[in-house]
């Protein structure tokens, strides 16, 4: 009995052996959800899913604040560090289990650890943004305004140190600092700017070229390096055991920095060079490189005992600006840094603030106090300095203000003192409640401070040109009073050119013909010993002076850190850019007085910008080739190969060039180049490639022949005030002895029905400059008497190649068929230009019903456009300045 038992409890015990043995080496579940794993269960074994959970929640929530925030020019930082408070336990952390589900303890390392590698890529690129050679350039303003704008905040903020010291000193997590620590901590606090935050609202602004910009941005570089440095020495005392120790790490930080200076910043240049990454762009291999020499540098600065975000903002500042390789650098790491990184590593500065610990009087009042001599410090240290430097009032109190922008940068000192358990969670709150509200107030005051209107007034006032009470001056000698400077109101000499890439060739080809012949033999250059070379070089300058070309080529200003970049050099950027090199060679080449220029604006602003460089040049003609790929803005090479067709869709692009011929302040154009092609039969199917290891074929490409180009210009004529200008500009272009014209008088009899029609749809289109008036019985005349003045008063060497010839016209297909007739004359060495006025509404239905590109360019050039082998080219004139004759 005893051994069947015995037995018994043998077998039982070894089989439970054995399933524990069975269960224990079994692999886990791979299932996952499907096993009813739960995604949210934090495990150390694999920590990624409640990573991606977190890291979701946070981008998204911030990307969805931003938005409402965005409309009030707020910048995206405002968005991050209230989504962090929101996502902490000020808000969202008060709901049961929030915390422990998304955000549990446990999980915190691995999120703290991907946003601290995105804190030292970051202050990377702040260091690559700040370029020293605007500090050296103003030195002696950006020395006043930073110092001013540094010393008082900081004695300000060693003043309310002593309070805060006093009285938060025995909140839980502080380690054991002496006074004098504490209050250069909070020194740095209060004097730091935001220089990343501020380039964006100055360029937001359109303040960057401004003064006022110049000057807040050279301070702001002093400033953002000193207050770096500070803060390195403040970590310094803090991680220090001793003060000797605390003078060694000073000591190697100073000779660390001699190291870069000296010694590793040339052998970078000489492999920048060598790898051509200066004048091309960084290589792939360049950009490993500065990689690991940032993460190096942050590494020695981490074991010596600072901070490991100064050897990263160090490693920044020694790349160089020369050739744009700064801001190609730039392009190639920013996206993931601010899109991923920094809202991780602001959102867990929100989890660390708590605003319900703001819980009592003395607090809040302590809240205030902070906020006014942070504010207070900055706006009146700045505006003295400034105001000293011989600034007006106005120019001075902004520059103050702009100065007191705190940003993204005190939340990184903010969150350097809390992890160095000098700010307990009370006063770290405090302090990120102080940064939210000077960043928020920022940008409404600066444009209460200095409006548009103002910086115009004050540039006018500063040129001589008006008085304080906005009189103008009337100057003895001025250019106004010399009759050979007077122009004829109807003759085009100073023309603005929209350039773009894609509608290169055909802008230089356009100016070519506007600015008629050259010269032949009787032009020739006389050599400079002869007597003949006054009278050659006063030839010369007559020529320089007969056509002024402006060309402004404008980019999108985006939220990226290159493009603010870009903007801030924008001189040198528009002194290297291809695309307006190439425009200034082919002035020099051609004898045209030529200028351009790159802008970075925001895409909403690209009407005003256009307009107001127009208006700023005195421009009689605005110049806008029609966008090849229908985008606002530049696009990418690859959209070159979308049809010109497909572009008249865009109502986007149609949109923009309707507000611009709305709203320009002189005569305008807009040419739609067809390169060479009829749209109408273009093959809408793709074009065999030849896919042999070889090379791929290029039989289907043939030269033009340049030697035999020739232009054919055909002008309807319907009448009305952009056909009296389109007329003119037509005779001018036929200057040319290689351009021959027709210009055709459309007689044209309205029914009452069409003119009721036509009056009905010109006060319902919205962008078109029409007549909303009643058909005007005399304008039949008026257009008779003008093109026959026109006609009789032809000089004689165009008599043999302009014909002027009238015919009836009764709708829209006749305009098509007498363009084909006319074209159909040309041979394939001739390029034909159709010219027609924008604003036919009031004369006869052109068109077989509105359109986009109707609404856009009008009904005549909807017609034409895609139905003749023709560049069209639609004119505008300014009534303002065009007489009916």
């Amino acid at each position: 009995m005893a051994s069947t038992v015995l037995a018994t409890v043998t077998k039982t015990v070894t089989a439970k052996a054995a399933a524990a043995t069975t269960a224990a080496s079994r692999a886990a579940k791979q299932g996952g959800i499907l096993e009813g794993a739960n995604p949210s269960k934090y495990d150390s074994k694999n920590p990624i899913i409640i990573f991606i959970i977190q890291a979701g929640i946070i981008i998204i929530f911030c990307r969805l604040l931003h938005y409402p925030l965005s409309k009030i020019r707020q910048p995206r930082v405002i968005a991050e560090i209230i989504g962090g408070i929101l996502l902490g336990p000020s808000v969202f952390g008060r709901v049961p289990g929030f915390t422990d589900a998304i955000f549990p303890k446990a999980s915190m390392p691995t999120l703290s650890l991907a946003a601290n590698v995105g804190l030292v890529l970051f202050l990377f690129l702040v260091g690559l943004e700040v370029d020293l050679r605007l500090l050296i350039s103003n030195w002696r303003i950006a020395l006043s305004v930073g110092a001013a704008g540094m010393a008082l905040p900081f004695g300000l903020g060693c003043a309310i140190a002593y309070g805060l010291y006093h009285q938060f000193r025995s909140d839980s997590g502080l380690v054991p600092i002496s006074f004098g620590t504490y209050m250069l901590f909070v020194g740095v606090a209060m004097a730091i700017t935001a220089f990343p935050v501020l380039c964006r609202i100055l360029t937001e602004l359109k303040l960057l070229q401004n003064q006022v910009g110049v000057v807040v941005l050279s301070a702001g570089v002093g400033n953002d390096v000193t207050g770096w440095i500070l803060l390195a020495l403040c970590v310094a005392l803090v991680n220090a055991g001793s003060g000797i120790t605390a003078l060694y790490v000073l000591l190697t930080c100073v000779g660390y920095v001699l190291l870069l200076v000296y010694v590793i910043r040339p052998a970078f240049l000489f492999i920048l060079k060598r790898t051509g990454s200066l004048q091309n762009g960084p290589t792939q291999s360049v950009v490993a490189l500065t990689v690991l020499m940032t993460l190096a540098s942050a590494f020695f600065t981490g074991i010596i005992g600072v901070h490991p975000i100064f050897g990263a903002f160090l490693i920044g500042l020694i790349c160089p600006h020369d050739g744009g390789f700064a801001i190609k650098l730039t392009e190639k790491i920013e996206d993931l840094v601010t899109v991923f990184f920094l809202p991780l590593y602001f959102a867990l500065s929100g989890l660390s603030t708590n605003i319900g610990l703001l819980d009592n009087g003395i607090t809040w009042g302590y809240v205030i106090g902070v906020i006014a001599v942070a504010f207070v410090g900055k706006v009146v240290g700045g505006t003295m300095a400034a105001r000293l430097c011989k600034l007006v009032w106005r120019e001075s109190l902004t520059i103050g203000v702009l100065m007191s922008c705190k940003g993204l940068v005190e939340l990184i000192v903010l969150n350097i003192g809390y992890q160095a358990k000098i700010l307990s969670q009370r006063t770290f709150t405090i302090f990120v409640v102080m940064a939210l509200v000077t960043t928020f107030a920022t940008t409404p005051l600066t444009i209460a401070l200095y409006p548009p209107w103002y910086q115009k007034k004050l540039a006018a006032w500063k040129r001589g040109e008006i008085d304080w009470d906005g009189n103008r001056l009337v100057h003895e000698g001025s250019q106004d009073d010399d009759p050979e400077e007077k122009r004829d109101m109807h003759e085009t000499q100073n023309v603005l050119v929209s350039l773009r890439l894609e509608s290169l060739s055909s802008v230089l080809n356009f100016v070519s013909l506007i600015s008629g012949d050259k010269g032949g033999s009787a032009d020739r250059i006389a050599h400079p010993r002869s007597e003949d070379s006054k009278d050659a070089a006063q030839r010369t300058s007559l020529i320089s002076k007969r056509l002024k070309v402006h060309a402004l080529r404008i980019f999108e200003l985006n939220e990226r850190l290159s493009s603010v970049m870009k903007e801030s050099e924008v001189e040198d950027y528009s002194s290297k850019d291809p695309v307006v090199s190439a425009f200034r060679t082919f002035g020099q080449l051609n004898r045209i007085a030529v200028s351009g220029e790159v802008q970075i604006v925001p895409e909403e602003d690209y009407v005003e910008t256009l307009n107001a460089s127009a208006n700023d040049r005195g421009s009689d003609l605005v110049l806008l080739p029609w966008s090849n790929v229908g985008t606002v803005g530049e696009a990418p090479y690859s959209s070159f190969l979308d049809t010109t067709s497909e572009s008249f869709g865009s109502a986007s692009y149609n949109q923009f060039v309707r507000q611009i011929l709305a709203t320009t302040p002189c005569n305008a154009a807009v040419l739609v180049d067809n390169h060479g092609e009829n749209i109408a039969q273009r093959s809408l199917s793709p074009r065999r490639i030849n896919t042999t290891p070889s090379t791929l074929s290029t039989q289907h490409l043939s030269a033009t022949p340049i030697s035999n180009q020739y232009h054919h210009i055909l002008f309807p004529f319907v009448g009305g005030p952009d056909d009296y200008f389109a007329l003119r500009f037509v005779l001018r272009l036929a200057r040319n002895t290689n351009v021959t014209a027709t210009i055709l008088y459309l007689e044209t009899a309205p029914s009452e029905t069409q003119a009721a029609e036509s009056s009905e749809e010109s006060q319902r289109k919205d962008g078109i400059k029409v007549d909303a008036s009643p058909i005007d019985p005399t304008a039949n005349d008026r257009d008779q008497a003008f093109f026959k003045s026109m006609k009789d008063s032809v000089p004689v060497e165009l008599e043999d190649r302009v014909i002027f010839d009238t015919t009836e016209q009764e709708a829209h297909t006749d305009v098509v068929q007498l363009a084909d007739r006319e074209f159909s004359h040309s041979s394939t060495s001739v390029s034909n230009i159709c010219v027609v006025g924008r604003g036919h509404h009031r004369r006869a239905a052109m068109s077989p019903g509105p359109t986009e590109i109707s609404h856009a360019l009008g009904e005549l050039a909807a017609v034409l456009i895609g139905k003749v082998n023709a560049s069209v080219l639609v004119v505008q004139a300014n009534t303002s300045g065009i007489e009916a004759q």
